[in-house]
């Protein structure tokens, strides 16, 4: 009896160490938080990374149903000592799928600091701190977590206002534009720099989607949260090396540069 007890427990953690893993950045509302209970819903390990103190409130229901597998970490992409000391405690754990998610979009309630005539350019940096720096920080620190992984993919959430090919949508958002459009080119450069080791990289539009800030917009082509990730975790599944340094939609089709 107790050698069948220790195969189950043995059988048991077998299975968990060997669960693919997913590290999702600004997981505590909107795509990220998506993003976790989608995967969390697969049974994969999650573990969600977010800046506030203590567990947010919109990933508590999510740790709750899904207990053994959905781990929440403090780290602030801003904040390289966080970065680092997460990298540090998550030390030879495979990370199959890293999700660079969390950005920033607008600062304060409105986009006037974004809009010629009226640039705030204190809040260029904060921008390109939060939407460029931060990705490559994680990336940096965590790219051997991801190279012991079988999936070895990383994956940028961009947005289709960083293009430069096509006629911007709305005359502002420089800032966030500007940043999203800087953060294609580094994560193109990377997937070059990554493709010998195997590493998949990847960015997305997410589409138009209806989060939680954005709930109450009517704009056509508005998507559901659901739509935009369970898409895109179908894309990432199917994605292979020679997808590396691509820019898609969240349906896999091809975007604008």
């Amino acid at each position: 009896m107790k050698r069948l007890l220790l195969c189950v427990v043995l059988g048991a953690l077998a299975g968990v160490a060997n669960a693919e893993t997913v590290l999702i950045t600004g997981a505590s509302s909107g795509i990220g938080l998506e993003f976790a209970k989608e995967y969390a819903a697969k049974g994969w390990t999650v573990i969600a990374t977010h800046r506030r103190d203590g567990i947010p409130d919109l990933l508590k229901p999510v740790v709750e149903k899904y207990p053994k597998n959905v781990r929440v970490e403090k780290m602030d992409v801003t904040d390289n000592a966080q970065i680092l000391a997460l990298a540090a405690k998550l030390e030879g754990l495979p990370v199959d799928v890293l999700i660079n998610n969390a950005g920033l979009y607008q600062l304060g309630d409105g986009y006037d600091n974004q809009l010629f005539g009226k640039l705030d350019f204190d809040a260029f940096d904060t921008f390109f701190h939060t939407n460029v720096k931060g990705p490559m920080m994680v990336t940096q620190a965590f790219i051997d977590n991801v190279k012991a992984s079988k999936q070895k993919k990383v994956i940028s959430i961009s947005t289709s206002h960083s293009s430069v090919t096509r006629p911007p949508m709305v005359k502002g958002v420089f800032w966030y534009g500007t940043s999203k459009a800087a953060l294609n080119k580094m994560m193109a450069t990377l997937s070059y720099v990554l493709k010998p080791d195997g590493v998949i990289v990847v960015l997305f539009h997410p589409g138009a989607v209806l989060t939680e800030r954005q709930a109450d917009l009517t704009f056509p082509g508005m998507i559901e949260t659901t739509t935009s990730v369970n898409g895109m975790i179908g894309t990432i599944e199917r994605l292979t090396i020679a997808d590396t340094g691509r820019f898609l939609l969240y349906d896999g089709s091809p975007q604008d540069w």
